[in-house]
């Protein structure tokens, strides 16, 4: 390529306006994998450009460790807190991760006006197609998810380029059989249904939260990887992992396992 064609390349990519922003909703909480699996999002979302990352505990302050490494990822982030409401954390089955989603809702309604909204959670694997075909949703995207109870993947069911139902292990008397991986929102129609947030019920987040967003109707999903013929995203878990012993500081005080220590749980 000669060095005129070179110029002209780089002057066209200087003066082409930015994609629209992406907000990335991440909940998460403290756990042995909580480090490994945002070191995984983190360095995943580095390669998606114009994002801006919203990291949101489940605690009464931020975990110093998580935040000296979303400071190392460099992703443009906020640090958050919201913790799930006491009157929830006593029961069998929580609605673990709904203060912190609602959370970055309210951040996005009082620091957004354009772009669009995604919850990734921390431990699922994620192609970066997915992210810059979401970036254009109107109002809602929808696309498979793989790795979903017995059917292998939860999906819209598409016919002639249209919504016709939900393919799901479990429907549950749902109005959207989705996972919380698998649809997008616009900030611009977020903000124009004010009441629109997720409810306190487990197995009914994703539903609760699509249906506060009404009136929408199924002919307005717009539909993405490959008219949901791809699978992008992959509802992956980490195994569980039991938490570090403690340390015998009389036999291994002033060395370096004192610092690994302290990052572990």
């Amino acid at each position: 390529m000669s060095i005129p064609r070179i110029a002209s390349l780089q002057q066209q990519s200087i003066s082409e306006p930015p994609p629209p922003p992406l907000y990335i909703i991440t909940p998460t909480y403290r756990r042995p994998e909580q480090l490994a699996e945002l070191t995984r999002l983190g360095y995943t979302l580095k390669h998606v450009v114009n994002l801006y990352w919203l990291v949101i505990e489940d605690a009464e302050e931020p975990t110093p460790q998580v935040t000296k490494l979303l400071q190392k990822i460099n992703v443009p982030f906020s640090h958050l807190v919201a913790q799930m409401p006491a009157k929830y954390r006593k029961n069998k089955v929580k609605p673990r991760g709904v203060s912190n989603r609602n959370r970055g809702l309210e951040w996005i309604r009082a620091n957004a006006s354009d772009g669009v909204l995604y919850f990734a959670d921390d431990d699922n694997t994620y192609d970066v197609e997915i992210f810059d075909e979401m970036r254009y949703t109107k109002k809602v995207s929808m696309w498979p998810v793989g790795l979903i109870t017995k059917f292998g993947v939860s999906s819209p069911i598409v016919k002639n380029g249209t919504v016709v139902g939900f393919y799901d292990g479990w429907i549950g008397g749902r109005k959207y059989p989705v996972d919380m991986a698998s649809f997008s929102v616009s900030v611009r129609f977020l903000l124009s249904r004010p009441n629109a947030s997720m409810p306190y019920k487990p197995g009914y987040e994703e539903d609760g939260f699509l249906k506060s967003l009404s009136p929408l109707k199924l002919t307005e999903i717009e539909l993405l990887a490959s008219n949901c013929t791809e699978i992008l995203v992959w509802h992956t878990q980490s195994k569980k992992n039991p938490n570090a012993m403690s340390l015998d500081m009389g036999k291994y005080n002033n060395t370096n396992l004192v610092h690994l220590r302290n990052i572990l749980v």
